[in-house]
């Protein structure tokens, strides 16, 4: 607990002073599972990254792990198949968790808060290559955007809602007789749009209810261009 505890000091200390190059967050999402014995440590840092402004942190429970005698509650096949669509992207044959993607680029295995808050930074201090707004109006969600820094791909417009916070008592599995709480956990991840970029987009879908996320990555698991928080 003691080095957790450090970690999540190191990597909160390194944000707070860094270089505001991009002015939208930086996605970080997260591949985890109730019964994975190895993500507590990761899944409590992810708490950390849930109370930053400059991250939108997701938590994404996969359901590979269902099959050791504990199934997973928010663990979904979708997370599963996206997190390997990354690994295919990435020429790689293997997923893990905890595994964290940073921006849709960068791949981090296991508890490394270093690396993870490295990253992040580079994130940041980036230049935003779409500049993106968000609105929401009564049951709508406007969405507008252009491009500021070039070239880019064909971009996919992605909406993930999320519950802030949930706990959980595992009863059996590699976690049994344990009680965590997650933070941010992805209940749906959506397609809401598609983008080349050549024109401006303006894009009005209906809003959803309570925390949700904006994302526009290019096509095929690449990098993401823009991303924002809605409350």
């Amino acid at each position: 607990m003691r080095n957790l505890m450090a970690a999540a000091m190191i990597v909160t200390a390194g944000w707070g002073g860094m270089a505001q190059a991009g002015d939208q967050p930086v996605v970080v999402e997260f591949y985890t599972s109730q019964g994975c014995s190895s993500c507590p440590p990761a899944d409590e840092l992810l708490g950390q990254l849930a109370q930053r402004d400059d991250v939108i942190a997701l938590a994404l429970h996969v359901d590979y792990w269902d099959y050791i005698g504990w199934k997973d509650s928010f663990g979904k096949a979708a997370h599963t198949k996206r997190q390997k669509g990354y690994a295919k992207a990435a020429g790689e044959r293997t997923i893990y968790t905890p595994q964290l993607i940073v921006g849709g680029k960068d791949h981090v295995v296991g508890f490394r808060p270093m690396e993870l808050a490295d990253l992040i930074q580079k994130h940041r201090a980036a230049p935003d290559r779409v500049v993106m707004t968000v609105v929401r109006t009564g049951d709508r969600l406007s969405i507008k955007a252009k491009v500021a820094n070039g070239p880019v791909h064909r971009m996919v417009v992605q909406l993930a809602r999320f519950s802030p916070k949930e706990t959980v008592a595992i009863e059996r599995g590699e976690n049994a007789g344990h009680t965590f709480t997650y933070h941010n956990v992805v209940r749906d991840w959506a397609t809401v749009g598609e983008w080349d970029g050549m024109a401006p987009l303006s894009l009005s879908v209906p809003a959803p209810d309570g925390p949700a996320a904006v994302i526009i990555q290019e096509a095929g698991y690449g990098p993401v261009v823009a991303a924002a928080r809605l409350k």
